[in-house]
Order: C-alpha cells, then sequence, then structure tokens
C-alpha cells in the first residue's frame, strides 16, 4: 500500500502541510508520553480567522482542532482520515509518516481504529444529543494511538445547540485529543463563526480533470475512454466520475436532470419531466435505505433477543417498541437525506448546463461544465435564449436548491423550479444589444 496522503487526488500542498504537521505532532506526543505537561502549549494557534496565508513555521506546526473545507467531491472527509492515520501512523521512520501498512495506517483509513471516531450525520442535521455523545468520546484517553481523534464530517449539519455543545469542546480540549471538522465553506451558514476561529483552516480546491482521470483507470480499472468522460462531466467530483463510469442507473438520472433544460421550455412536457425527476431521487433513496434499513433493523432485532430460545424468549424484552420505533425515525431521516442529496446532485448538473449556454451566449473562453452535450443542448439553447434569459434560468435552480435546504417539499420546489425556467426561456423581450 502507498502512503495514505497519495489517496488525497490533486491536492499535494495540502498533502504535504499535513504531513509536516503529522511529524510535528510526534514530537508533542512524545513529551506527553514522558510526563510534560506543558507540552501542549506546543500546539501553534489557529490560522486567523480570515484567512491570512499562515508563515512557514506554523503550517509546519501541530494544533488541536482542524476545518477541512472545499466543494463536494473534493475530498474533504478523504482529507481529515489520511491525517487522523498519520497522526496514529506507527511507522519508526518520521519521514514515512502515514506510511500507509502499519496497523494503526490501515485500520484508520478503514474507519475501525478504536481512538478515531467519525462522525456521520444520518439525518437532515447533526443533533444536540449526538454532539454530546462526540464531546463524552472526546474526553476519554486513547487506548491504543497517539491521539483521541473525532472527526465530524458534514459538520455544516450542526445545529446551532449541536455546534454551541462542540464548542466547549473545541475551546478547551483533553491533551490528547484532536478535532477534525469538515464542511463546505467557511462561510457562516456553513459553520459557526467562533467555532471556525477555534480551527486551523484547510482549503482544499476541485481536483483537475486529468488528476481525476488517472485515477479512475490506474486505482479503478476502467475503461480509459469511459474515465475520460466521467473525469469530465463530473464537476470535479471524485465519488461522482467514479459512479457515472460504473452505475448505469447514475448515468439515468444525470440525463432526466440535464433534459429537464429542454422540457422546461415547453408546458406540455415541463411538469411531467420535473415529476419524473423527483421521482427518479424518491427511487433511488429508497433502493439505498431499504439495503441499510434490513441489516439495520435485523442487528437491533437480534440485539434485543429476537431469535432466542429458552425461559423468557417468548416475551420481547420491555423497551423494544421503543427502541426499534427510534430506529424507524433514525432511518426515515436518513432516507430523507439520501433523497434531497441525490436531488440536490441533480440540480447541480442542471445548473452547470445553463452556465454552459449562458458562457457561450456572452462568448466567454472556459471550459464546459458538460462537454458531451456542448453540441446537443448547450449550443441551441445559447442561439434560443439570451444571457439575461440564460442567467434567470440558472438563478431559479439555485432557488430551487435553497429551498430544498429550508425542507420545502421536492414535488412544490422543482415545479416552481420549472414554471420559472419555462417563463425565462419563452420571454422574447430581449435586452441583447447585438441582436
Amino acid at each position: 500500500m502507498t502512503n495514505v496522503f497519495d489517496r488525497m487526488i490533486g491536492q499535494a500542498p495540502i498533502a504535504d502541510e499535513l504531513r509536516s504537521a503529522a511529524r510535528a505532532a510526534r514530537g508533542v506526543a512524545a513529551r506527553l508520553d514522558e510526563g510534560d505537561a506543558g507540552a501542549v502549549s506546543m500546539f501553534a494557534p489557529s490560522d486567523d480567522p480570515n484567512g491570512d496565508t499562515m508563515a512557514g513555521a506554523v503550517r509546519a506546526s501541530m494544533t488541536h482542532a482542524w476545518l477541512f473545507t472545499g466543494p463536494p467531491g473534493s475530498g474533504r472527509s478523504v482529507a481529515a482520515t489520511c491525517f487522523a492515520a498519520a497522526l496514529q501512523c506507527q511507522s519508526p521512520d518520521v519521514g514515512d509518516v502515514g506510511c500507509g501498512e502499519c496497523r494503526a495506517c490501515v485500520t484508520v483509513m478503514a474507519q475501525t481504529h478504536a481512538d478515531v471516531r467519525h462522525v456521520v450525520p444520518q439525518g437532515l442535521s447533526l443533533s444536540v444529543l449526538e454532539a454530546r455523545d462526540v464531546v463524552q468520546a472526546a474526553a476519554r484517553r486513547p487506548g491504543t494511538g497517539r491521539w483521541q481523534i473525532v472527526i465530524v464530517e458534514d459538520a455544516d449539519r450542526l445545529t446551532e445547540q449541536a455546534a454551541n455543545a462542540l464548542l466547549k469542546a473545541v475551546e478547551e480540549p483533553p491533551s490528547r485529543t484532536v478535532f477534525l471538522l469538515c464542511a463546505p465553506s467557511v462561510d457562516p451558514d456553513d459553520i459557526s463563526v467562533t467555532l471556525r476561529s477555534r480551527c486551523r483552516h484547510i482549503a482544499l480546491g476541485t481536483p483537475a480533470v486529468a488528476d481525476i482521470e488517472r485515477v479512475l483507470i490506474d486505482r479503478d480499472g476502467i475503461d480509459p475512454q469511459r474515465a475520460a468522460w466521467a473525469a469530465g462531466v463530473c464537476g470535479g467530483h471524485v465519488g461522482r466520475a467514479r459512479r457515472l463510469a460504473t452505475d448505469d442507473e447514475a448515468r439515468a438520472q444525470r440525463e432526466k436532470a440535464l433534459g429537464l433544460a429542454r422540457a422546461a421550455a415547453r408546458d406540455s412536457t415541463a411538469y411531467a419531466a420535473a415529476e419524473a425527476l423527483v421521482r427518479s431521487a424518491e427511487d433511488a433513496a429508497k433502493a439505498i435505505s431499504a439495503e441499510l434499513d434490513e441489516s439495520e433493523t435485523e442487528e437491533m432485532k437480534t440485539a434485543l433477543g429476537a431469535g432466542g430460545t429458552g425461559k423468557g424468549t417468548a416475551r420481547p424484552p420491555r423497551g423494544t417498541a421503543g427502541a426499534l420505533k427510534e430506529l424507524e425515525k433514525r432511518q426515515k431521516s436518513r432516507s430523507t437525506r439520501v433523497q434531497r442529496d441525490m436531488l440536490d446532485r441533480a440540480l447541480v448538473d442542471l445548473a452547470a448546463l445553463f452556465r454552459d449556454a449562458l458562457v457561450i451566449s456572452v462568448g466567454a473562453q472556459v471550459a464546459a461544465m458538460h462537454p458531451d452535450k456542448t453540441d446537443d443542448i448547450a449550443v441551441p439553447m445559447a442561439g434560443y435564449a439570451a444571457p439575461e434569459q440564460l442567467l434567470r434560468c440558472v438563478e431559479a435552480v439555485l432557488d430551487c436548491r435553497t429551498a430544498l435546504d429550508v425542507n420545502v417539499k421536492p414535488k412544490f420546489a422543482v415545479d416552481a423550479m420549472v414554471a420559472t425556467i419555462g417563463l425565462a426561456l419563452n420571454d422574447r423581450r430581449r435586452v441583447d444589444a447585438g441582436r
């Protein structure tokens, strides 16, 4: 196995920074092992909240709280997990930190290490009760590793109360605890300003198309032609590129989303296409959730004594019904989240298609987000609609995403979007001086 940081696609400068910090962390851990309580003072303060560049000495140092940001697919959680593996790495060679071969590296990357806790919101948000569980886990001393590490994926889903509960632990962490938070950006809508100010910020960028293509070919063994296509249309999302290259359903979902651009221009097809898009997201979410729900429910029933034999097994233990009901509630919330995430991905594709038509319309020389749809959809659309009309279409899609974020029913949000797009595309009052 190669070094764990090799899994960070197209993020070489960030990997170097994390590798240096992991080396510095070894020195801190060694001093703590020797009983030096002052070793915690070696933790460098977080960088400036406004995002100013840190000095090289600070970049090579260690701190107790980190915030990984980047667009979807940039590898925020992958970077956090690689860093956690490097912090726990048992390789005697400090220059080979994150070796990828020792037991610590292997178990961290497999998410089975006893001292690395992954917190992944299953529902639409991360509640204060879940945050308090995280704080309790973070207070424990590491059992086998150097550090007790808590990775919070999708920290933007923290409720206000949950963020406040986590903030206290981040402000006064135990000497052996490291927090790794992941969020789309440092915008206050994604992460609280106070929580962000307590963390060292690591900003990941979108991987290059060539980097994604190489990974699909070399690591996943995907046909070069299919890999090139998937890398070009995935929007810089590595996981999505892999799904598009290997999953027929993912490709069909994308076609439905992009087909909405044409369908919305005609009343006779607009709402049928919108309904089909929402229904496909629901069906996909149900299929994914059903597989997870079945195994979870069986495990819960077994843990509660179902299937047992002997005295006392004829009647389920007290509290069984309540436990199963709570599990069903969590599963329903997860299914809703999966549906929203899949629908949001389709909307991002649709917005990118209108963006392609817009840049063609204004003559901008930038790469297309959907190069395979340039001649078929983007160019004809640019010739049919003025830039102002296309911009209103983009805004309609973004408004739909916002509506879904505030829990508007998907059918209503998507119907409103196609109505706005239809009005925009059929508005003949063009204000284009060049026509």
